[in-house]
């Protein structure tokens, strides 16, 4: 695989066991990579199980990364099952809740914020501190949304929440690129996953309107997020730094 080629690297993928951070785990051990999974899931284990029967090297680690102390526990558990060695991270994970804006419960807001912006700021201190402390290069992942471009509907939190990514995401990288630390983040379209299964009702009207506006005229899978999430992970992008990359079908410049 040449600069593609992640033998011997180990990364930590957080919503590893199902959806798109299960396709971007598992693209990461087809190219050579150790990977630990986080979720929240109690099958998480099961999941890094079948994920080893396959022949690759993996760990599930279950937690709830909207609570720090269990972050900080995960992350330490993650760091331990590779030996101590980290090379790559990628936050997967991620929540929805929707509710009309004017009635979005403030529990929800603080809930969706918690998991999918705070918890992606503490896991890329912890990670962007291991590299610096290993005097290593280290390449992270994060995972944004067309909702870090458009406002959404009844998902103000989320919408928020996935605004807030691409801009930490921006903030490390003007930190960190001196520091041989990659932070670039990718932005999933429309996605034919668990999140979306309302959406994915063919009686929702809002399926086929979607689906035309998306140039490929299909909705992406997670094994759509594979290519690219290797290629950030990889030598080939060592000067890419600092970007939002969109991962849609074409859907965001139609």
């Amino acid at each position: 695989m040449g600069m593609f080629d992640l033998t011997g690297k180990k990364a930590i993928v957080t919503g590893g066991s199902r959806g798109l951070g299960h396709g971007m785990a598992e693209g990461l051990m087809e190219a050579g990579c150790e990977v630990v999974i986080i979720g929240t899931r109690d099958s998480i284990e099961d999941r890094a199980k079948e994920f080893c029967e396959k022949g690759f090297t993996c760990t599930g680690v279950q937690a709830d990364l909207g609570d720090e102390k269990a972050l900080k526990a995960a992350f330490d558990e993650s760091l331990a099952a590779l030996g101590g060695h980290l090379d790559i991270l990628v936050t997967a994970h991620g929540m929805q809740s929707r509710h009309p804006a004017e009635e979005f419960p403030m529990e929800d807001w603080r809930r969706v914020i918690d998991v999918n912006l705070t918890a992606v700021f503490e896991l890329c201190q912890l990670a962007a501190k291991q590299f610096m402390a290993q005097k290593s290069k280290g390449k992270i992942i994060t995972v944004s949304s067309m909702l870090t471009f458009f406002g959404g509907y009844t998902v103000p939190a989320y919408a928020a929440s996935k605004g807030g990514v691409a801009q930490i995401t921006k903030a490390f990288c003007n930190e960190w690129a001196e520091k041989g630390i990659n932070v670039n983040s990718l932005a999933p379209g429309y996605m034919a996953t668990e999140m979306n299964t309302a959406l994915l009702d063919p009686s929702n009207p809002r399926k086929e309107a979607i689906t035309n506006r998306i140039p490929a005229k299909k909705w992406g899978t997670p094994e759509d997020m594979k290519g690219p999430c290797v290629f950030l992970a990889s030598e080939a992008s060592d000067y890419l730094n600092g970007a939002i990359i969109p991962v849609d079908g074409g859907y965001l410049v139609r």
